[in-house]
């Protein structure tokens, strides 16, 4: 019987430890989507407790508390920071199968050197030890321990980007933050708030928005600011996969700035026509353009009021056609303005097969894998979810340009997610080589590890075809 997580952990065959022994292990990350707060990272921000860093603003932990009958005041309320890590302690046990299981002790043994697995028993003197290293486990630390070289975190167009000009501008860092385009709330006609968004990004860009075009002016001006300061990379939050010009997109724009109720139909039309110009935009900037669709977003709509949106109450969406509608999305964008090089995330995950097969239908142009799918996303992103994509992006497009894992989490220690990744994509395509599926031509597939783990990433990202 193998040790609890050791060396080998996850890495079933001979084969599966030498890839990642001898080409994974150890090599750079590329973070191009997460929620760190560059705020933070400009700050080199100092934790007082495991609590605070490990535990604040974490949904994926306060779903598993809830769901084990751990009262709202040790998740998000004010219970003491000590009586909350108990809780969580507590919780862990029973939570096996779920990453959060393996990813807790992978973040405790890279940052802590902690062995122990985390338990009610063993809660106190982990909580000791880790607490006595956090004055030197600063947030720029944290980073820097697990190799990254390159972060993009996701900004509101009406962003000062105040914390990425300190940081782009300050020597001796061993990584660079970038940040990366979330148009989201320009986006979302219909939802409420939107008129005092559009406020905000009319001063933000100096121009009066009145209609369309003006709307277009003010997110090309500002989308100058974001890359003067080195953005390439956009991102967009769809709850749908829509594509529909049948209506004028000032229909929905001049309601959404009169606060009036928009139609399911005019912000469809709406976001259609925005999208394609932005894309339109990405393309001739260089920049990578991001889709992540399926979620159900705040499904509790008292726990809505009462705490926000993330905080642990999305679901997936499952909408049917996913394939057919992003088919004929991705070719109204390639006819409008051409396509830039693009990132699928669904996070259905029966939408694998779905965007495997419409991969292939716009890929070209001399550029490599110029069409990704991302990798298993959210509540994908477990062992069984990520074998799942890997398998079906393999079966139906070519595995060694695919460009890897994102930590998409506002955690500083959640980087080991990428040696996670590593270690199913090792184990994967170690089984291939032991069952006699590929050649243990450990050449060849150790420099697809490299590629798929560090490398497509990173030449995805500082490309501009």
């Amino acid at each position: 019987m193998a040790r609890f997580m050791d060396e080998d952990f996850l890495l079933d065959t001979p084969a599966a430890r030498r890839l990642y022994h001898d080409y994974a292990e150890g090599l750079p990350i590329i973070d191009f989507h997460c929620h760190l707060p560059p705020r933070e990272l400009a700050e080199d921000r100092r934790f007082r407790n495991m609590t605070e860093l490990w535990l604040g603003g974490d949904h994926y932990k306060w779903r598993a508390m809830r769901t084990a009958g751990v009262e709202e005041k040790y998740i998000t309320g004010d219970a003491p920071d000590y009586e909350k890590f108990l809780c969580w302690a507590a919780v862990l046990p029973q939570a096996v199968g779920n990453p959060l299981y393996h990813w807790t002790h992978l973040e405790l043994k890279r940052y802590f050197g902690v062995e122990e697995p985390l338990s009610p028993k063993t809660a106190p003197a982990i909580w000791e030890r880790c607490n006595a290293q956090l004055p030197e486990l600063t947030a720029r630390r944290c980073v820097e321990r697990m190799g990254v070289k390159l972060i993009y975190t996701t900004d509101d167009p009406v962003d000062t980007l105040s914390w990425h000009s300190q940081l782009a501008v300050e020597s001796g860092l061993s990584f660079r933050v970038l940040p990366a385009w979330r148009p989201d709330k320009a986006v979302n006609v219909e939802k409420e708030g939107f008129a005092a968004y559009i406020a905000a990004l009319s001063e933000a860009a100096g121009l009066p928005i009145k209609d369309f075009e003006d709307l277009k002016a003010a997110l090309s001006r500002r989308m100058d600011h974001f890359h003067a300061l080195g953005c390439r990379n956009s991102d967009h939050g769809l709850d749908k996969i829509i594509c529909d010009e049948s209506l004028s997109p000032d229909v929905a724009l001049k309601k959404g700035l009169l606060g009036m109720p928009v139609s399911e139909r005019e912000a469809d039309c709406f976001k259609t026509a925005l999208l394609l110009f932005l894309s339109s935009e990405y393309k001739r900037r260089g920049w990578v353009m991001q889709l992540h669709f399926g979620a159900a977003r705040n499904l509790n709509s008292n726990m809505f009021r009462r705490l926000g949106p993330d905080t642990g109450y999305d679901g997936i969406r499952g909408d049917a056609g996913a394939g057919l509608a992003l088919g004929r999305l991705l070719d109204r964008i390639d006819s409008a303005g051409g396509l830039p090089r693009t990132i699928l995330y669904s996070l259905d995950p029966t939408d694998n097969a779905q965007i495997g097969a419409v991969l292939g239908c716009f890929q070209g142009g001399g550029v490599r894998g110029r069409v990704q799918q991302g990798c298993a996303w959210w509540f994908n992103d477990s062992l069984p979810g990520m074998r799942a994509q890997l398998t079906s992006l393999a079966s139906l497009s070519v595995l060694g340009c695919f460009v890897g894992m994102v930590t998409d989490s506002r955690s500083f220690l959640s980087y080991p997610r990428h040696e996670y990744f590593r270690r199913v994509l090792c184990s994967l395509l170690g089984r291939w080589v032991e069952d006699g599926e590929y050649p243990a031509d450990y050449d060849t597939l150790g420099e697809l590890v490299k590629d798929v783990s560090f490398r497509n990433a990173a030449a995805f990202f500082e490309s501009e075809d």
